[in-house]
């Protein structure tokens, strides 16, 4: 695994999993890479400003109360922001399921934003006409339980060549959010399927609407990724940083850009130099 440059274009990850033995609680994962401690050192070295950190359910209950207070604790002291991060594709349809499980991780830990991931989604089987009214419903609710916190979401690239109205359907979600990842799986920057002919649309239509946004781009191995063509599994971490510096010379200079956030913790601390 390399250890990036100061100038790393690399800014967040997300975190799926936890520490908590599975023995113990039903939601415990066992995964010791993801000791808040171990979250820290792993954010802290490799100079990130944010993580996206997964909220189980019922947070406020112990043990997994013990563990998110931790990890958020330990991010903040060594600098970084933390997104509770959360979603199941039932919140879509039950959007008070995501305002109760906001309520719980909010009365555990303080952290500044809230990160909705309630994929899966394909392009082949989104109906604009129920997608739209659905989703935007869904960040209304949550952002009536988020108080001063902001609100952002998971956005595939798809959804900025989706038809809806006189625009896409990322055009109509994204202004009411108050940033957004665009996941812009591929493993390469330039050239045809890479990183910055998928995401380009996507990143002008988010420039357009005033929000944040970062690059999202796959570690996973390519069963979970959907194929090697998504990830950076085979690549390893020293392709991975120099596609990112591509990423970020491409646009930086766009309002509104946040770097490049990996998904995830685990898979990327795996990863082959």
């Amino acid at each position: 695994m390399s250890s990036p440059s100061p100038a790393s274009a690399i800014t967040g990850t997300w975190v799926w999993g936890n520490s908590v033995d599975p023995a113990v609680d039903e939601r415990g994962r066992g995964q010791p890479d993801l000791a808040p401690r171990a979250i820290a050192e792993f954010a802290r070295s490799k100079r990130l400003d944010r993580v996206f950190c997964n909220a189980p359910w019922s947070t406020h209950t112990e043990p997994m109360r013990t563990w998110f207070a931790d990890a958020v604790a330990s991010l903040a002291e060594a600098g970084v922001d933390v997104a509770v991060l959360g979603g199941t594709p039932e919140w879509f349809d039950r959007p008070t399921l995501a305002a109760t499980w906001l309520t719980d991780a909010r009365a555990t830990a303080a952290f500044p934003a809230v990160q909705l991931d309630v994929e899966p989604w394909t392009e082949e089987t989104v109906d604009p006409a129920h997608f739209v009214p659905g989703f935007l419903r869904l960040v209304e609710t949550v952002r009536a339980s988020a108080g001063p916190i902001t609100v952002g979401a998971d956005l595939p690239c798809w959804l900025a060549r989706t038809p809806h109205g006189s625009g896409s359907v990322f055009d109509a979600i994204v202004r009411d959010l108050d940033s957004v990842a665009i996941l812009a799986y591929s493993d390469h920057a330039e050239g045809t399927g890479g990183i910055l002919e998928l995401a380009t649309p996507v990143v002008l239509a988010a420039a357009a609407s005033g929000v944040r946004f970062t690059i999202g781009v796959e570690t996973d191995t390519p069963e979970i990724a959907g194929g090697k063509q998504h990830t950076f599994f085979d690549e390893g971490s020293v392709v991975l940083e120099a596609e990112a510096a591509k990423v970020r010379a491409a646009f930086a200079a766009i309002p509104g850009y946040d770097g490049v956030t990996v998904e995830h913790l685990l898979a990327w601390k795996r990863l082959r130099r």
